[in-house]
């Protein structure tokens, strides 16, 4: 195939946010956000990119003026890596170490999935590039989600030696509610047949994401806590679930406390979700209400939101919508709220009165081919 294009796309984290550190699981949904590539073959060895300039990075923002960056990789040469975020390059390497035979491509890339969000735009980049790839040379991977989430995973975070998780490799190349367990060494992936009624609206709080801080109000305290409470028996979160356990939290002091036990309470509220899932027996208050008791404990347990985060999510419930809370890491980003169809108007005039802007959102299908060009 000659000329083609191909999409992906973005995802929100619904429960387990800060849970996959500590061996437990998450749920999450692909939106319709889309990270596209349009692909052109070459007569040479040279794969040529141009992505959208980074420096567009609001959510809703338009490339009006076609601004692009570019890259070349020249696959006649040892591929070598400028950083450890040289994602263009690490996915050509990853398919030309698992023994994909690639030639030389033109690739432009757009997405409509701001920068340094909370919204995996990174991960998406990397599983739509490694779509376009394989179908450029007619794999039958190009049509196996979890090879190609698989392979993003290696690219991104396996290749550099850097933590980090699957879940956006895998909500993005699945599509859908997509459950992942890190309970082992091998993670465990699942779909659900539910669809979600409502809508998401999805709101840019402006901020880029702190991440620093982020990790030292959640990640140390949780890991330090368990760390501290072996000697009573406790080894993991999924002991809490015993309620006996609890009065163990007691032994710590008020940090360490705080961060368990939001966490455990989150766990809590992740497997009620999960359980509703199953069953597919959808109530789109329910959902709202267990989302906001998640960011009510990634608020004052974790200490990761913000006041304009805290601001919108306000303003929106006041004017109608279900719940919300933060997506991603926390310390800016995005938010999202989940609402019924009828009130997204009412709820994104009130929050642009702020200034933020907003998009609704719904649940979306994985990486696909969208045809050829």
């Amino acid at each position: 195939m000659n000329n083609f294009r191909v999409s992906t796309p973005s995802r929100l984290c619904l429960f387990g946010e800060h849970l996959d550190y500590l061996s437990l699981e998450v749920i999450a949904v692909a939106i319709n956000l889309r990270f596209s590539a349009e692909v052109r073959k070459r007569d040479d060895s040279l794969i040529k990119i141009r992505i959208r300039d980074s420096k567009i990075d609001t959510l809703g923002e338009k490339n009006d003026e076609g601004l692009y960056d570019e890259y070349e990789i020249d696959l006649s040469k040892p591929i070598e890596y400028e950083n450890n975020r040289d994602y263009l390059k690490s996915s050509v390497n990853v398919l030309l170490k698992n023994g994909y035979k690639l030639s030389g491509l033109d690739i432009k890339m757009d997405s409509e999935i701001p920068i340094g969000k909370g919204m995996c735009s990174s991960s998406t980049m990397i599983i739509v590039l490694i779509k376009a790839l394989l179908q450029s040379i007619d794999s039958p991977d190009a049509d196996d989600p979890k090879k190609i989430a698989y392979l993003g995973f290696c690219a991104e975070v396996a290749e550099f030696n850097e933590p980090g998780g699957m879940m956006d490799h895998y909500t993005s190349a699945l599509g859908g509610l997509v459950n992942l367990g890190f309970y082992t060494d091998d993670t465990t992936v699942r779909t659900f047949e539910a669809k979600l009624p409502g809508k998401f609206i999805l709101f840019d709080s402006l901020d880029q994401k702190d991440t620093t801080r982020v990790l030292a109000n959640a990640k140390t305290p949780a890991l330090e806590a368990i760390k501290e409470l072996e000697p009573f028996g406790i080894t993991c979160v999924q002991d809490f679930l015993d309620e006996k356990n609890m009065q163990f939290t007691a032994k710590l002091d008020e940090e360490h406390r705080r961060v368990l036990e939001a966490d455990i309470d989150n766990y809590k509220i992740l497997l009620e979700a999960k359980k509703m899932f199953e069953e597919n027996n959808i109530d789109n208050k329910k959902i709202g209400e267990l989302i906001s008791r998640h960011h009510a404990n990634l608020r004052d347990g974790l200490k990761i939101s913000t006041d304009k985060i805290e601001l919108i999510l306000e303003t929106a419930k006041k004017n109608g919508a279900y719940g919300g809370k933060i997506n991603g890491s926390g310390g800016g980003g995005c938010c999202y709220v989940y609402a019924d169809d009828k009130d997204c108007g009412k709820i994104i005039e009130a929050v642009n009165a702020l200034g933020f802007p907003a998009q609704i959102m719904q649940q979306d299908s994985g990486v696909r081919f969208d045809g050829e060009i």
